[in-house]
């Protein structure tokens, strides 16, 4: 079953978006199944969870790291991802800097966006999201390399869509200043539910669980 889903949204999929395979609470064999039916990109919320497939799967695809980070977690972080998502505070950045100085390497890194504006939800207010950005480019050991916004989990696909509008601005405007040290690359927006519209708000990275591997248990 996971195979055939991964190669349907791969085939739907258009050019020049990635897929990241959010896979929460997935075991190992579910995971190396979706790898080998082409999904490049693992994205995983917890670390201990992380690592303990990691530990398991390797090298086999691109780890990205798209749950809420502790600071305290960012050392084991640094060892085992290609990409964090969801930074949302300069303290947090600071913190990966650091952690990335010590085994000399450069943590490319998305600033999580709260669209929505959400109590419960992370991320870095819209109009907070420049200054950020601005800060986190003097660090050495991170690249802010774009933008990550979650939109509502559940409600009607069309819902989502002006969290998804508000983010690309963010995204075109940040990219138009050219600052030094930051490549506005990736635009990472929609689940399962809400990909399709984030696609057409010019995503082109989708972060897709439950259509995958199925409802979680």
């Amino acid at each position: 079953m996971i195979k055939e889903n991964v190669q349907k949204i791969l085939s739907e999929l258009p050019e020049g978006v990635e897929l990241v395979g959010a896979a929460k609470t997935r075991t190992a064999e579910e995971i190396r199944e979706a790898i080998n039916a082409g999904v490049k990109i693992i994205g995983e919320n917890y670390i201990q969870e992380a690592k303990k497939v990691f530990e398991v799967i390797g090298r086999k695809a691109r780890w990205h790291f798209i749950g809420h980070l502790q600071k305290n977690k960012v050392k084991k972080a640094a060892a085992i991802f290609d990409m964090i998502e969801t930074v949302d505070s300069l303290d947090l950045a600071r913190e990966i800097d650091k952690r990335c100085s010590e085994v000399s390497r450069i943590m490319p890194v998305l600033i999580e966006i709260n669209s929505g504006r959400e109590r419960q939800k992370f991320g870095v207010l819209p109009e907070d999201a420049q200054r950020l950005i601005e800060e986190a480019s003097h660090l050495h050991n991170i690249k802010v390399m774009g933008l990550m916004t979650m939109g509502p989990r559940f409600g009607a696909p069309e819902d989502s869509r002006p969290y998804f509008v508000q983010t690309r601005k963010i995204f075109d405007s940040i990219k138009a200043l050219g600052l030094p040290h930051v490549e506005m690359r990736y635009l990472s927006m929609g689940m399962t539910n809400s990909y399709r519209i984030a696609i057409e708000e010019e995503a082109n990275m989708v972060r897709i669980g439950t259509m995958i591997f199925g409802e979680r248990e």
